[in-house]
C-alpha cells in the first residue's frame, strides 16, 4: 500500500522554504520551500526502521514557494540491526514498541528516506535504488533497481522516492549535497529492471492510473529556482510526455500533491500569501482539471478528501487564521465551503492528517504543542496537551485508518515515537529505555516584553545541575521570517553543548510563524523591525533574568535569519560576543532591487518592492544590514556560504564581509591601543546548495570559534562530538 504524506501548512515559509503536508522543504525564498524527503537519525548500536512516507505534507505546500529559509532534514531513529523477528499478529504500534525496548543514545548518523508500497520497501542502499520484501527489510537481501553512479554525479542520495499504483514503475528524484538540481529517473519494474526514462530539474511528482490502468507520472519542472510548468508523461508501448499546465504569474509556484486517499491529484499555485488549486481526477487523469476556488489576493487553502468531501485549510473570513472547513467534491467553489473547525488565538497549524472516520490536527499554541482529533462521524473532538519537552512534530503516515503514529523532538532529545488509537481514544508513547536528558536538563517556556507591549515567546534549556547560570556561555537562535517557525528538530550538536553546561534560547520573534498567521503578517513589510525589537528584548530579558551575560552571549542565525542578526550587530553590539551565520541575508536592499535574481519577485510581499515604493526602500534602508555598517564596535562574526548559491548569491555575502572588516578597522583606529578588535571569518564553501545542515567541517568550525571567541576550553565538546559525528 502507497505510503503518503500529507499535505499541510507551515505557512509559507519560505513563503511558502518550506506550508503544511504538501510544504515539507520550507526553505526557499532567496532560501527555502521544505524537504520533499524524510532522512532519519541511525543510532549506531540501535537501529530501527520505521517507513515514512516519502511525500510532501499540507504544511509542505507552503514551504515549497522559494523563500530565503532552507528546510532542514527531519531525523527519525532507525531498527536494531540483530534484532529478533516479531509477531507477524502484532499491530503496528505495539511493533514499534517492541522495537524501541532499549534505546541507547549513542552515535549518528544520517540516513536516507525509503518508502514502502505492497509488499516491498524502496530505499537507498549505498549508490543504487533498491527494493526487498517488507519482511526482510533490514537483511541484505534486496534487489538492485537502479545504480545512481550512472547519473555520473559526486555522491548522489536519493531526495524523494514514488511507486506506480500497480508497481509496474518507481520514480525517483536524485541530487547531491552540492547543488539544488536534480533528475528524476523512472525504473520499469521487471526481471530484469531498465530505466526507462529520466527527466532534468523536477520538484515534485505523482503517479495515478488512467481508466485503462495505464500508469500516468505528473511532474513539475523547476527552472532557477521557479517552478512554473506541470508535465504528464506515460511509458512503455504507449509512450509520451506533454506540458500540461504554465503558470504565467512569475511569483506564483506550483507544486503537485495527491490527496491521501489517492482520489485526487492536486496542482497547488501559490506564493506567500494566495493559493489556487485544481484537481485532477485520480482514475481520469485524461479528463480537464477541476478549479476549486480562482485565487483570491490574500486567500490561502490547501485541499484533503475524504468520502466525497474536500476538507479544506483556509484563511478565508476573520479572524485571518488558519480554520478547517468542508465541501462536497462536486461543488468545490467558496460559496459552499462550510465552516467545520476553527482554531484558538495564538495557534500554529503544523499539519493535517486524513483518515476514514478521524481527522488529526497538529498544533502549537502559545508554544505547546497539541493534538486535535476530530470524529468525522460525530464532530467529536478531542485536544491532547503534548509533553512539554517536546517542541517539535515528525510526521510518520500511516494507511492504517486504527492508528495515528508520530514523532515529537527537540533540539537536544531524539525523536520519540508516539500513537494515537483510534478505538481506545488514548495517546501511547513508546516504552523502554528514557533519555537521559529528560533528567539531566531542563526546558523552560519564558516569554519577553517587546517595546510595543508584545509578548514574545522563548523556549530555553540548560543543564538541571548548572549553578550560577548567569557564568554561562548562552546561545541565541533567531529566525523570524516568511511565516516560518524556527528549526527545533535534533541535532547532536546542540544537546553537546547543552551536556557542555551551555545555555540554548530560541526566540521565535514576530515574522515567524509559531503564533500563526497574524504573528508573521505583524512581522513583515513595513512591520520587520518588530522582529528586531523582539529579538532584542529576548536577549535583555534573559540577561535579567540571569541567563548569562554579554560578554557569554553568542547569536546564531541561517539565511533569512541573517537579517535580524545583522541588524542586531548593527543596532545593539553590545549584547553580544559573538555571531556565527550560514548561507546569511545580509543585503536586502540591493538583493530586492535586482529582478534579474530568480526570486526577487516571489519575495515582495515579504521584504517590499524597494524598485516601485520609496516608502518600502526608506524602510528597508533602516534595518537592512549590509546599508546600516558602521565604524563601531562588532561582536565577532564568523559567515560560511556556499560558492554557487542560488537563494543568497555570494557576491552580498562578500560585499557584506568587506564592508564590515573596514568598518572595525577604522573603529580599531580611532579607539587607540588596548582595543581587541573582533574577528571577521568568511568561510566560503563549495557547491550550489544553500544550506548543508549535517556538514561536519561547518558544525566543527562554527563550534571552534564559539569556544576561542569566548574562551573556553573546548577538549570535552570535541570529545563528545567525535561520539556523536562521524569524523
Amino acid at each position: 500500500m502507497q505510503q503518503k504524506t500529507r499535505l499541510f501548512l507551515q505557512a509559507l515559509k519560505f513563503s511558502i522554504p518550506h506550508l503544511g503536508k504538501c510544504m515539507q522543504r520550507q526553505q526557499f525564498n532567496h532560501c527555502h520551500f521544505a524537504d520533499h524527503y524524510y532522512n532519519r537519525i541511525k543510532l549506531k548500536k540501535y537501529h530501527l526502521t520505521m517507513c515514512l512516507q516519502n511525500k510532501p505534507k499540507i504544511s509542505e505546500l507552503a514551504s515549497n514557494i522559494p523563500s530565503r529559509s532552507f528546510s532542514q532534514k527531519d531525523l527519525l531513529p532507525v531498527k536494531q540491526e540483530n534484532e529478533k523477528s516479531l509477531p507477524e499478529n502484532m499491530d503496528a504500534f505495539e511493533k514499534v514498541r517492541a522495537k524501541l525496548e532499549t534505546q541507547p543514545q549513542e552515535e549518528y548518523e544520517i540516513i536516507n528516506a525509503e518508502i514502502k508500497h505492497g509488499g516491498f520497501v524502496y530505499y537507498q542502499e549505498g549508490c543504487c535504488l533498491v527494493r526487498s520484501k517488507d519482511e526482510e527489510a533490514d537483511n541484505d537481501n534486496y534487489e538492485v533497481l537502479f545504480n545512481l553512479e550512472k547519473l555520473k554525479l559526486d555522491q548522489p542520495f536519493i531526495d524523494c522516492i514514488r511507486v506506480a499504483p500497480d508497481e509496474k514503475y518507481v520514480a525517483a528524484k536524485i541530487r547531491t549535497e552540492d547543488s539544488e538540481a536534480s533528475t528524476c529517473v523512472v525504473v520499469k519494474l521487471c526481471d530484469q529492471p531498465v530505466m526507462e526514462a529520466s527527466f532534468p530539474n523536477v520538484s515534485s511528482f505523482e503517479w495515478v492510473k488512467d481508466e485503462e490502468d495505464e500508469d500516468v507520472l505528473f511532474y513539475t519542472f523547476q527552472r532557477n529556482l521557479r517552478c512554473h510548468d506541470v508535465y504528464r508523461a506515460t511509458f512503455g508501448d504507449n509512450k509520451r510526455n506533454e506540458r500540461f499546465y504554465t503558470e504565467k504569474d512569475p511569483s506564483f509556484f506550483v507544486f503537485l500533491y495527491l490527496t491521501k486517499d489517492s482520489r485526487f491529484l492536486t496542482i497547488n499555485i501559490m506564493n506567500k500569501t494566495t493559493s489556487e488549486v485544481w484537481l485532477i481526477d485520480g482514475s481520469s487523469p485524461w479528463d480537464p482539471p477541476v478549479l476549486i476556488q480562482k485565487r483570491i489576493h490574500g486567500v490561502l487553502y490547501y485541499v484533503e478528501h475524504r468520502d466525497d468531501e474536500l476538507y479544506i485549510l483556509t484563511n478565508v473570513g476573520e479572524p485571518t487564521e488558519f480554520k478547517l472547513m468542508r465541501t462536497a467534491d462536486d461543488a468545490p467553489a467558496i460559496m459552499n465551503w462550510d465552516l467545520f473547525f476553527t482554531m484558538k488565538r495564538n495557534t500554529k497549524v503544523v499539519d493535517l492528517d486524513m483518515f476514514k472516520d478521524h481527522c488529526v490536527l497538529f498544533l502549537k499554541h502559545s508554544n505547546l504543542l497539541y493534538v486535535n482529533v476530530i470524529g468525522l462521524a460525530d464532530d467529536s473532538v478531542r485536544s491532547l496537551k503534548l509533553p512539554p519537552w517536546a517542541c517539535g512534530f515528525i510526521m510518520d503516515t500511516s494507511s492504517d485508518p486504527k492508528n495515528c503514529p508520530f514523532q515529537l523532538c527537540s533540539p537536544i532529545r531524539p525523536p520519540k515515537y508516539y500513537t494515537y488509537k483510534f478505538a481506545e481514544g488514548k495517546l501511547f508513547e513508546e516504552t523502554g529505555h528514557e533519555d537521559p536528558i529528560i533528567k539531566t536538563s531542563r526546558v523552560l517556556r519564558l516569554e519577553a516584553k517587546s517595546k510595543d507591549g508584545k509578548l514574545v515567546p522563548m523556549t530555553v534549556f540548560h543543564k538541571t545541575d548548572s549553578e550560577h547560570l548567569q557564568k554561562k556561555p548562552l546561545l541565541v537562535h533567531v529566525y523570524g521570517a516568511y511565516g516560518i517557525d524556527l528549526k527545533m528538530n535534533f541535532r547532536p550538536e546542540r544537546r553537546i553543548l547543552v551536556d557542555d553546561g551551555w545555555i540554548l534560547a530560541y526566540c521565535h520573534v514576530r515574522g515567524g510563524g509559531e503564533l500563526g498567521l497574524q504573528w508573521h503578517t505583524d512581522g513583515c513589510l513595513t512591520k520587520k523591525l518588530n522582529g528586531l525589537a523582539d529579538l532584542e528584548a529576548c536577549i535583555k530579558t534573559l540577561h535579567d533574568q540571569g541567563f548569562s551575560q554579554p560578554c557569554l552571549t553568542t547569536l546564531t542565525a541561517f539565511s533569512a535569519g541573517g537579517v535580524l542578526a545583522g541588524a542586531l550587530c548593527n543596532s545593539n553590539p553590545e549584547l553580544l560576543r559573538a555571531v556565527t551565520l550560514e548561507a546569511p541575508f545580509l543585503d536586502v536592499l540591493n538583493t530586492m532591487m535586482d529582478t534579474t535574481l530568480p526570486l526577487t519577485l516571489e519575495e515582495l510581499e515579504e521584504w517590499g518592492n524597494p524598485s516601485s515604493d520609496e516608502k518600502h526602500k526608506k524602510y528597508i534602508k533602516r534595518y537592512c544590514p549590509y546599508q546600516n555598517i558602521k565604524p563601531q564596535h562588532y561582536p565577532s562574526v564568523h559567515i560560511t556560504a556556499y560558492e554557487n548559491d542560488e537563494r543568497v548569491p555570494l557576491k552580498g555575502i562578500v560585499n557584506y564581509t568587506e564592508k564590515l572588516k573596514k568598518a572595525v578597522m577604522n573603529h580599531t583606529k580611532n579607539t587607540g591601543e588596548g582595543y581587541q578588535a573582533p574577528n571577521i571569518i568568511l568561510d566560503i564553501q563549495p557547491g550550489g546548495n544553500h544550506v548543508i545542515e549535517d556538514s561536519q567541517k561547518k558544525i566543527t568550525a562554527q563550534i571552534k570559534f564559539l569556544y576561542e571567541e569566548l574562551g573556553l576550553d573546548s577538549t570535552t565538546v570535541f570529545e563528545n562530538l567525535k561520539k556523536y559525528l562521524k569524523f
